[in-house]
């Protein structure tokens, strides 16, 4: 038996007071939240936090997990937080960002265009459902 290989990432859903979405415009997905691969020993808390502050500048405190999307036939988990904006300055683009900003939340979802980012979203501003647990079994979907 061969030793697994999965690939976790994390990602964050930052509201700020004025109830706006922090999102970022990638180079290959547009806009989308900011998140990434966690690192080898890395918790996937700080991953969201390291993620969040070098795509867009922003510290950011984890208010809570919200739930995980798996790809399951690619091996991929994505695991979601909720957290709000504690410091920082806002970056207008980087290496991992071509644009970032704060927009409403129905601005911003009409933004994310990539996949089921949109649903990713909307998934940890319903603390109703959560956490979830949404598994697919198809390349198409994460």
């Amino acid at each position: 038996m061969s030793t697994p290989k999965h690939i976790v990432s994390a990602a964050a859903i930052v509201v700020n007071e004025k109830n706006e979405l922090l999102i970022i415009k990638g180079p290959r997905r547009g806009w989308e939240m900011p998140g990434g691969q966690v690192e080898e020993g890395e918790s996937l808390s700080h991953a969201a936090i390291r993620e969040t502050k070098e795509e867009s500048g922003i510290d950011i405190e984890i208010i809570k997990f919200c739930g995980i999307f798996q790809n399951v036939e690619n091996s991929i988990c994505n695991t979601l937080f909720l957290a709000k904006p504690i410091g920082g300055e806002l970056i207008q683009s980087s290496e991992e960002s071509l644009e970032t900003g704060y927009f409403p939340i129905e601005e911003a979802l009409n933004k994310v265009q990539w996949k089921d980012f949109r649903q990713r979203i909307e998934y940890c501003l319903r603390p109703e459902i959560q956490p979830f647990c949404i598994e697919f079994h198809d390349e198409k979907n994460i």
